[in-house]
């Protein structure tokens, strides 16, 4: 579980995202995110809130 964990830290940073922001955010989403859009949390596809809800 913790190798997953520093795995997807480690693509935040690849993907130039602040990986305590993305934790934070996809943390707090979690809860009431639809399970068949769950990709869109992930480090690759993940936008910070403000730019997600602009477009």
């Amino acid at each position: 579980m913790i190798s997953a964990i520093y795995s997807l830290i480690a693509i935040a940073k690849v993907n130039d995202i602040d990986p305590q922001a993305w934790l934070a955010d996809v943390l707090a989403r979690l809860p009431a995110h639809p399970v068949k859009r769950i990709y869109e949390l992930s480090p690759w596809n993940w936008r910070p809130p403000n730019v997600a809800h602009a477009a």
